[in-house]
């Protein structure tokens, strides 16, 4: 198996959804089957079903695809537990959502509970997004600290709100904000050598000041968790740093709503700290693929379908 002392798991966020996803792992294993089982009950609708078959538009709606991903991730996650016995990996991380899969993964809360906070999350963020709208927008070429000044300098100009998003990897950021501020970002970075600024299919500025109309209440929700230190410990996206009790953990995940995801910064953390291996849990290669423009030197696997699985235990 792996070298848990040089293994990461890192879990992925929105984006990472397709109608199929974790039915073959469904199908292969029991705990698996009994981990999207266990989901339907504990939001009392058929989310497996939503997975496996769609439609794809409303497995797309923030409040289905939060607790779809988190439910496949963990599904996973525990369908190598089957095969090997229990397994901790040195350090887990996850993008955006991803981090609340994370926090499962290292047993800081409950699966169930977990659910039901990542689908009041998806609730909030729908509405900040109703209540507030705003836009995001990919930006290819440009590195992050080039961006915030590009952001200030549009947020100056329109009397508007736009920030950094994701730091994904180097070359490719997104930035989040009110439509006109982003949309005289995405101009000044045109005008700056950017290889592409795209819109986004989103009607919300996730990771923004606009999301800060919903804090509060999913604080309230953050707070009614019984949360445990996590092991092992996850590196968070605000900080890029580890994250060690339950009150960083209340502090971290209300924050995560207005601030940008330090994926980079995360990883690079985690790289100098000796982890030479990561293991994306969950359906897609979407961190994979970052993960090779962050740091080509270390080894990035995949693990959300029964080969997958099958194979990473065999390591």
């Amino acid at each position: 198996m792996l070298d848990p002392q040089t293994t990461a798991f890192v879990f992925p966020g929105q984006g990472s959804q397709s109608v199929g996803m974790g039915q073959a792992l469904a199908q292969s294993s029991p705990a698996a089957r009994a981990t999207f089982e266990a989901a339907d009950a504990a939001l009392g609708f058929a989310l497996s079903q939503l997975c496996w078959a769609g439609p794809e538009e409303v497995l797309n709606d923030t409040v289905n695809t939060q607790p779809a991903l988190l439910t496949a991730s963990v599904a996973a996650l525990r369908a190598l537990h089957e095969q090997i016995g229990d397994y901790a990996p040195r350090l887990v991380a996850g993008h955006s959502l991803g981090e609340l899969s994370a926090l499962v993964a290292a047993g800081a809360m409950e699966f169930e509970e977990g659910l039901l906070l990542v689908r009041r999350r998806g609730e909030l963020m729908k509405a900040a997004g109703e209540r507030a709208p705003g836009g995001m927008a990919a930006i290819l070429g440009m590195d992050a600290p080039a961006l915030a000044e590009v952001c200030a300098e549009a947020g100056a100009a329109t009397g508007g709100l736009v920030q950094v998003a994701n730091d994904n990897c180097p070359g490719q950021v997104v930035i989040s904000g009110e439509l006109a501020a982003l949309e005289a970002a995405m101009e000044l970075c045109k005008a700056r050598g950017a290889k592409r600024a795209r819109r986004l299919p989103v009607s919300i500025a996730a990771h923004s000041p606009l999301m800060q109309i919903v804090v509060a209440e999913f604080q309230l929700a953050v707070d009614a968790v019984p949360f445990i230190s996590p092991v092992p410990e996850l590196v968070a996206n605000v900080s890029a740093a580890p994250l060690s009790d339950p009150n960083a953990i209340r502090a971290e995940l209300p924050a995560q709503l207005t601030s940008p995801v330090r994926w980079t910064e995360t990883i690079r953390y985690m790289v100098a700290a000796g982890i030479t291996t990561f293991v994306e849990v969950g359906p897609k290669d979407v961190l994979h693929g970052l993960l090779k423009r962050i740091d080509p030197s270390v080894t990035g696997l995949t693990m959300g379908t029964p080969e997958e699985v099958a194979a990473i235990a065999a390591r």
